[in-house]
């Protein structure tokens, strides 16, 4: 009968520690924590407790807040400050403690939410990860949920990667727009230029070389939804005899020739593997002296496993897999692209993050109103536990140009750098 009768207020405590600046209530009526805690933690129903032990990792406290049997109250992100790292942490000693206390029923298989993706062994082989089909499904099930959606959450600008900050205090749209500014001038781009973007989405960065360098782009996305609206955004601007927005797989792409290339957030939905195909195929694509410039979540060395893992595979990013950044400048110097610098932009995102995390709270109810609760908490999860990781250095944000020498090792480049901030 101890089982039973153990307040789930004292698990959480243990769980948490003697200096957790959160608080807890529970559905058995216990509590813990200090009353005056800036986030408050709701454990709604036994299903949190079911999915917290029979679940590994983080994994657990995802399901247990996406399907709302465990809720917080105040800053998401500050209540995945206090409990991500203690969870992760749990020793064995530990996890037999919460076995005691909890009972062997909490030990149950439980059905996870229905926003949550098979595993990868149910996904299928690995030999068929990032085909051309499978990675056209993953792509759909995270960018197609609804234009709106996006709106709401990445704003006006519907930039859905890193931004750059010129300054402290600077805007989110400013900051994109900035980010958009830097890669045109890192690629060199002038007027009559040929320019290729690459996992365009909503073309953000067409529309901003088109219209303030001149240039006539193409962009590539494999998500319908994205596709639609950046081009009928292009018609909009007044830019369609210049720019044109394809639904199309990148390796795709017929056209030959190209000036420049941007890839901004591709890479990390192509595969470990497929890297050097994939910086071959696009350095294929480039005149000589033309520059490739690659955008994207890096590793923060090679000894973490390059497959995305628990709550970011089964919810987010499906196959998705990232490299640390050494790795991709050898693969573009075997393509044949010399590498001519490299950004490290990790704090950046941490803020682009906050920014996105600021207007899902402030678009909280409509949000759900377009994509459902539990889509809605997904992401909200997802892009706080982002920002931490970016904080924390569990994962970067390169940016690598490289240029196509011509045969005599010509690279049609200053001497240094001269694209400023």
């Amino acid at each position: 009968m101890t089982q039973a009768s153990t307040p789930v207020g004292e698990v959480f405590e243990r769980l948490l520690g003697p200096r957790a600046t959160v608080s807890i209530t529970a559905y058995d009526g216990s509590s813990s924590g200090p009353a005056d805690a800036p986030v408050s933690i709701q454990v709604r129903s036994p299903l949190a407790l079911d999915y917290l032990m029979s679940s590994p990792g983080d994994l657990g406290l995802a399901r247990a807040y996406v399907a709302g049997a465990l809720d917080v109250t105040g800053d998401l992100y500050t209540a995945l400050h206090a409990l991500s790292a203690q969870v992760d942490q749990l020793t064995p000693a530990d996890r037999l403690w919460l076995l005691r206390k909890l009972g062997a029923r909490h030990l149950r298989v439980v059905k996870p939410p229905a926003e949550e993706h098979p595993s990868r062994i149910r996904r299928g082989m690995t030999a068929l990860r990032h085909s051309k089909g499978r990675d056209s499904e993953a792509i759909a099930s995270h960018y197609d949920v609804s234009n709106r959606f996006y709106e709401l959450v990445l704003g006006p600008s519907m930039a859905y990667t890193c931004a750059v900050f010129p300054q402290a205090g600077a805007s989110l749209e400013e900051a994109q727009e900035h980010k958009f500014d830097l890669v045109c001038r890192k690629l060199g781009l002038q007027p009559g230029m040929k320019l290729l973007d690459v996992g365009c989405g909503w073309g953000g960065m067409v529309a901003h070389a088109v219209r303030h360098y001149g240039v006539e782009a193409l962009g590539v996305t494999l998500s319908r939804e994205q596709a639609q609206w950046a081009q009928k955004n292009i018609v909009s601007l007044g830019l369609a005899d210049r720019a044109e927005i394809r639904h199309l797989d990148y390796r795709d792409v017929t056209e030959t020739g190209f000036d420049a290339i941007s890839s901004i957030g591709l890479t990390e939905h192509i595969g470990a593997r497929n890297v050097p195909g994939y910086f071959r195929f696009l350095a294929e694509k480039l005149k000589p002296h033309g520059r490739l410039l690659n955008h994207c979540i890096t590793n923060p060395d090679t000894s973490v496993a390059h497959r995305s893992r628990g709550f970011i595979d089964r919810y987010v990013f499906p196959d998705g897999e990232l490299e640390a950044p050494g790795e991709l400048v050898t693969a573009m110097h075997d393509a044949g692209l010399e590498v001519r610098h490299s950004e490290n932009l990790r704090e950046h995102y941490a803020l682009t993050l906050a920014g996105w995390c600021a207007n899902l709270d402030e678009h909280w109810d409509e949000a759900v109103s377009e994509a459902g609760a539990g889509r809605s908490r997904v992401w909200a999860l997802y892009l706080a536990a982002c920002r931490l990781a970016f904080e924390r250095r569990e994962i970067e944000l390169h940016q690598i140009l490289g240029v196509r020498t011509d045969r005599e090792g010509g690279m049609g480049m200053p001497l240094r750098p001269d694209w400023g901030i």
